[in-house]
């Protein structure tokens, strides 16, 4: 009986050794598989922003489903710490680097020095000044002043003093929406009488600029917001000094709560820039960089002392008349949703605070 014995134990330590180099093959062989997928590094400015979440959540599915890998950081609003981001990215060889700078005037250096180790460099929706990138991916942002511009002209034909609550000087995207805004606006009758930039895009700055104007202005007759968190504050503001509904109100990002104001008639537009298609192409053309595929990018943008490619989306100004057939249809946001608040209000689509 001890022979029998012995052979069990025997038999179950081959056994157990059998199944540690089956694990150990499989850790290597997935460690194999890691490490023969293109590696995508991409650093976020932060995540206060509502749409920055769908923007990671699509990048990522994308280029997952293309077989690439993603690290995913959050600099917080932190310029240092995406720089040091950047440079992780970097020590790790990543194959292509994607930005969403903090501060479009700091990063260049640390771009070049990514660039000068073989790694290609995605400046997402905000253009790096001097990083010779080798793409810049966005909408036409001098275009989404022009739409903002137009919604103001629209609501108040009569035209009156406005206000502009911008975003923080250090996102270059400010200036170009500034930049077709302006445009738009001189040959009306808008004035602008009042303007402020948000620190870090913090909206809680923008109750504070709305109260700190109206004490001026009282009369004010619209209020151009950076984005539609921006426009939520700007709306408190207006909402406790009995002025919401009555101030034109525009902003961008097609966020729920300003597609929620817009069918209620407390926000007249907001500028819809479809990040599922934006953050779709950047993966897409993050994986052609790695594979050395040509972008077939036609268009560039000085950055300051380079050109670069330019792969431009065009945005879509949406008001109460085409929030079903842009937002709805589209499927960024639910009907039920959308009209929430509208639909216990007892406001049917169609008939709106205004009419």
């Amino acid at each position: 009986m001890r022979w029998k014995k012995g052979f069990i134990v025997i038999l179950t330590m081959c056994l157990l050794l059998m199944g540690c180099a089956g694990e150990i093959k499989a850790v290597q062989e997935a460690e194999e598989d890691s490490d023969s997928k293109i590696q995508i590094g991409i650093s976020f400015d932060s995540f206060v922003i509502e749409r920055w979440i769908r923007d990671r959540d699509v990048f990522v599915s994308t280029a997952n489903k293309l077989g690439a890998q993603v690290n995913v950081q959050n600099a917080n609003g932190d310029v240092k710490e995406q720089i040091s981001q950047i440079e992780y990215f970097i020590e790790k060889k990543m194959d292509v680097i994607v930005v969403v700078a903090v501060d479009c005037d700091t990063l260049g250096t640390v771009i070049k020095k990514a660039k000068t180790e073989g790694i290609n460099v995605i400046n997402y929706d905000r253009l790096v000044k001097n990083s010779n990138a080798d793409l810049y991916i966005s909408f036409d942002n001098e275009v989404v002043g022009r739409l903002m511009a137009e919604g103001l002209i629209n609501a108040i034909p009569q035209g009156g003093d406005i206000f502009m609550i911008k975003g923080p000087v250090e996102d270059n995207n400010v200036a170009l929406v500034s930049k077709g805004f302006h445009e738009k606006i001189k040959d009306s009758n808008l004035k602008v009488v009042y303007g402020a930039n948000c620190d870090g895009w913090l909206a809680e700055e923008a109750f504070g600029y709305v109260n700190e104007g109206l004490k001026e202005y009282p009369n004010v007759a619209g209020i151009m917001c950076g984005n539609d968190d921006l426009a939520s504050y700007a709306f408190r503001a207006l909402a406790e000094n009995r002025k919401a509904g009555e101030v034109a109100l525009v902003g961008q990002d097609g966020d729920l709560t300003a597609c929620q104001r817009i069918v209620e008639g407390t926000q007249t537009m907001t500028v819809y820039k479809s990040v599922d298609k934006l953050a779709a192409k950047a993966a897409e053309c993050a994986v052609k960089l790695a594979k050395g595929q040509d972008l077939n990018v036609l268009e560039t943008i000085d950055d300051g002392s380079n050109n670069v490619p330019f792969l431009k989306l065009t945005p879509v100004a949406v008001n109460k008349d085409n929030m079903d057939e842009v937002i709805i249809d589209g499927g960024f946001h639910l009907r039920e949703d959308v009209y929430l608040n509208a639909d216990a209000c007892g406001i049917e689509e169609g008939n709106f605070l205004d009419e």
